[in-house]
């Protein structure tokens, strides 16, 4: 079942920001309007003042947000700079707009100045590799000149009871840092990863499990998802990460979806946005880039670029509307990377995949965008059968990426770039200034200082749990008092989520056995029946669920448990609201 989780999780993403009343339990009745949405929104972003700044042992938290103008559907505030402060707490030079300043883009410059055309070549591509052997993985990154390496479920090395090997991970990311600063180079290499929490989630426990990206929106709260940002990041910045390919900026349109689903944060595409964006200045203070993902939009096409090329069928002006307003609020916001998907727009560039149309990177650099952008994995169906030999790469390269991610073969990327620039197909200069980019953007993370220290593994579980038990939803059933009497059955799910659930149980003084039947519903799970139906992934499955009563966890961390354990046991209320509709329950429903 572990070999099974991995292998969904790495196909899943890459191929290789109320009260109690002593009345008695009520009804839950859904605020069903946008007014009422946005009200409760409001009411739910408050979030209790952080500790003092965190030891690398504990869990770093970002100082909480003033209460007023937090909800997510609200105006995005006026961009703030977010980076972190030079360590030398020196004024720097002119800013550019993304997190890098002029002195940076000067000396990544000089430095793009003074390389070969392979080195150039390699600057721009950040490959992945099979296994466990990750030397030959360096000796590449080294020959080749690579920005870095990018690290899957199958690179994590583990120990015997089933956990990340945590030094030893450590040890990998160090040697392929330290790899990509050969030949002289003075920037850290960029050392990447999937972690977003829920489904995608590349390396495990001992690190603290968070609950899937949708718990935001539930919980509503744009300073909490920014504690969260900090707190993954931090731990990832202990083991040697410098990029995170997170946070997932599309708005889903449900379970039409089938791609994104609960890795985005809301359907809303300002809540999307404003979240996001909280979440990745959150990780920017741990000293992790974060990247926004995946323009022009994937939440809103109906068919999985993991296997085949989706269509979005827009216009310019739909696509405005809707799917571009997330990417609008991480440029405004200052992202210092942003990613492409494989998705064909043909009111853009009729049968091309975003990821190579001169189109598409034309309408993101008109946005107002400077920073990298960066491809999402050529390795992907959408991408690798209508691009054979890495083709995509160059392609990519000319129609104005910057980074590509993941190239099936390294070494025949490579050739094909520098193959391209010599046919003339690639235009040197336009290669040049997506090494600039690169450079800029990694000269600028090795000198600046993270407002927040790494934290070690598992010390974030604070912050998860809080996540999850102001995201719990109730769609049908009672909204106060308790949903069970001392004792309960429980079904579905994996058998580490019923163990999940029953040591929860436990600490709760409810036992299993008898009383009513809980069934859980994990990823891509059916409706349930039973007595009480819980959705821990998209809650998509409760619209047809028979259980009277309904509700959506979005998680299956230990903290999710406990709190949907102190609902059941009616010792804590259900905050959360829906951030997308789930048959005839429309956004914003939930306990009052």
């Amino acid at each position: 079942m572990m070999a099974w989780l991995q292998s969904a999780r790495d196909s899943f993403h890459k191929t290789t920001f109320p009260h109690h009343t002593n009345k008695g339990p009520t009804r839950c009745r859904p605020a069903r309007t946008a007014a009422a949405l946005a009200a409760l929104l409001a009411l739910t972003s408050c979030t209790a003042p952080p500790p003092s700044p965190p030891s690398s042992a504990a869990a770093p938290e970002t100082p909480a947000a003033p209460e007023q103008g937090q909800s997510p559907t609200a105006a995005a505030p006026a961009p703030a700079s977010s980076a972190p402060k030079n360590a030398d707490g020196k004024q720097g030079a002119t800013p550019l707009g993304w997190g890098p300043q002029q002195q940076d883009l000067d000396a990544a410059g000089a430095a793009v100045a003074g390389m070969t055309l392979s080195e150039k070549a390699g600057q721009v591509l950040l490959p992945s590799y099979a296994g466990l052997d990750h030397r030959t993985q360096a000796a590449t990154v080294e020959r080749l000149h690579l920005a870095g390496s990018m690290i899957m479920g199958d690179n994590v090395p583990g120990t015997p009871d089933g956990l990340v090997d945590v030094p030893a991970l450590t040890a990998v990311t160090r040697r392929l840092d330290s790899a990509a600063r050969s030949g002289g180079r003075t920037w850290p290499g960029l050392i990447g990863v999937d972690q977003e929490g829920g489904v995608v989630s590349r390396v495990g426990a001992p690190l603290t499990g968070w609950p899937s990206p949708m718990s935001y929106g539930a919980a509503g709260s744009i300073p909490l998802a920014a504690q969260a940002g900090t707190g993954l990041a931090a731990e990832l910045a202990a083991l040697g990460f410098t990029v995170d390919f997170a946070p997932d900026a599309d708005a889903t349109i449900g379970p039409a979806d089938p791609t994104i689903g609960s890795r985005s944060m809301s359907a809303d595409p300002r809540a999307a946005g404003n979240l996001s964006v909280g979440f990745s200045k959150g990780m920017l203070a741990a000293g992790v880039l974060p990247v926004a993902k995946h323009f022009p939009g994937h939440g809103s096409v109906t068919a999985d670029s993991h296997k085949d090329m989706p269509v979005q069928k827009a216009t310019v002006a739909q696509l405005k509307a809707r799917d571009w307003k997330p990417f609008q609020a991480a440029v405004a916001a200052g992202s210092p990377m942003i990613m492409t998907g494989h998705i064909a727009v043909p009111a853009l560039e009729p049968g091309v995949p975003a990821s190579i149309s001169k189109a598409t990177y034309a309408a993101l650099r008109g946005m107002g965008f400077k920073g990298v952008a960066v491809t999402d994995a050529l390795n992907m169906g959408a991408v690798s059968g209508r691009y054979p030999h890495d083709s995509a790469a160059p392609a990519a390269l000319a129609a104005g990426a910057d980074l590509l991610l993941m190239p099936v073969d390294a070494n025949a990327a490579h050739s094909a770039i520098v193959k391209a620039v010599g046919a003339g197909t690639l235009p040197l200069p336009r290669l040049d200034e997506a090494a600039r980019r690169v450079v800029t953007m990694m000269i600028w993370r090795g000198r600046t200082k993270p407002q927040y220290p790494p934290a070690a593994p598992g010390s974030g579980e604070t912050v998860s749990a809080r996540v999850s038990a102001r995201a719990v939803t109730v769609l049908a059933g009672r909204c106060r008092g308790p949903h069970i009497a001392g004792r309960v059955r429980v079904d579905g799910g994996t058998a580490g989520d019923r163990a999940r659930f029953a040591a929860a149980a436990k600490a709760q003084g409810v036992t299993l056995g008898a009383g009513p039947l809980v069934t859980l519903i994990g990823y891509g799970g059916a409706p349930a029946g039973g007595d009480i139906a819980v959705a821990l992934d998209a809650p998509w499955p409760l619209a047809r669920s028979a259980a009277p009563t309904k509700i959506a966890l979005y998680g299956r961390t230990p903290g999710a448990f406990r709190a949907l354990l102190a609902v059941l046991a009616g010792k804590a209320a259900a905050t959360g609201k829906l951030p997308a509709a789930v048959g005839t329950y429309r956004p914003g429903s939930g306990c009052r």
